[in-house]
């Protein structure tokens, strides 16, 4: 199978990159390169006959159709998105440009490259969300495919609005699709402005280490490499017209991960006193859901999946490919917002 993936240079897109290669599919990659992208996150494929860059914006349509035309891919991937929160508050634009904007162009694009090509049947155009737009769970349940939609922050607001968007073209137009939501990510080329890198890289600073709030809000943390494995699997064997919720089966509390890590640098890389010494408790971001959990009973019960590594074992993973490769991260550290905060609705 021949793959188009968007935001094939970020954090999810490239595992997708990596792990596809190594199963055998060709992968076109289409990314902008923004802040967030790198080629080095998929350098250890970019020599392999099966893999071509294009540098485009979702939004230039007459881009994509012209790469959609060279290509000629079985599937597109849609991954490209703008992703954290915390930017979102500060600046929604972008957020509303390129997570509605840039899936509306892509949708139309997909639609006129399958509808010319005779509306194949094996055609999929897969869009890759989030769980945060179901918005904020209490002290139990779980989100089910079926949960009613209740975005709470600008990103989560305009995911929700491109899965609609999706659902729509569908509905309307035939397009075949498939839709996945996903529960927090973590592992390596994890850019370093999320809660686990920014944990690991201000320990290792010997800088404080910012929690929100009390630190007691809970997210299902799913290890990138498992979350490749379900997309692959989704893309290839889903359902026309049905979302899959990918979990990772993994419940914790943002202080609990964040004193887990700082646990296992105490043991990989001991400093002159324990990195937890160093946690500084910060003022809490505007509308920070309170818990995220998924169900993923359907894409179990469906297609056999479920994930295969543990939340220790994910983060002693994601420790040690931290310590193994400083100038990976190193070289984005001068990259707009890294290492500030953000997101606290002043902006």
């Amino acid at each position: 199978m021949k793959i188009l993936v968007t935001g094939g240079a970020g954090f999810i897109g490239s595992a997708v990159i990596r792990h596809a290669i190594r199963a055998g599919h060709s992968v076109v990659n289409l990314d902008k390169l923004t802040y967030a992208g790198s080629l080095s996150n998929v350098a250890e494929v970019s020599d392999s006959p099966h893999y071509a860059f294009e540098q485009a914006d979702i939004c230039d349509r007459p881009r994509i159709d012209a790469i959609l035309d060279r290509h000629r891919p079985d599937a597109i991937m849609h991954l490209a998105a703008e992703s954290h929160v915390d930017r979102s508050i500060d600046g929604p634009a972008a957020f509303i440009e390129t997570n509605i904007t840039g899936t509306y162009t892509m949708l139309e694009a997909a639609r006129a490259y399958w509808t010319a090509a005779g509306r194949p049947a094996a055609f999929r155009f897969h869009h890759i969300s989030t769980d945060e737009v179901f918005g904020s769970l209490g002290p139990t349940g779980q989100f089910t495919e079926d949960t009613p939609y209740d975005p709470r922050s600008p990103y989560s607001a305009s995911k929700a609005s491109s899965d609609h968007l999706v659902r729509a073209w569908h509905e309307t137009y035939g397009l075949p699709v498939v839709l996945t939501n996903c529960s927090n990510n973590y592992g390596p080329y994890h850019f370093p402005e999320k809660l686990i890198p920014v944990v690991i890289l201000k320990a290792l600073a010997g800088a404080p280490i910012p929690v929100y709030g009390a630190g007691d809000n809970v997210r299902d943390w799913l290890f990138v490499e498992d979350h490749a494995d379900a997309l692959l699997l989704v893309v290839t064997k889903g359902k026309v017209g049905r979302s899959y919720n990918i979990g990772g089966e993994n419940e914790a509390t943002n202080l609990d991960i964040v004193r887990t890590i700082c646990g296992i640098l105490d043991e990989k890389r001991p400093g002159n006193r324990p990195y937890a010494e160093q946690i500084a408790f910060v003022t809490d971001r505007p509308g920070h859901d309170k818990r995220y959990a998924i169900d993923p009973s359907r894409i179990r019960t469906e297609l056999g999946w479920r994930p295969t590594v543990t939340l220790e074992q994910g983060l002693e993973k994601t420790v040690q490919w931290f310590l193994d490769h400083e100038d990976w991260w190193r070289a984005l550290q001068g990259r707009d917002g890294v290492g500030e905060r953000l997101g606290t609705g002043k902006g």
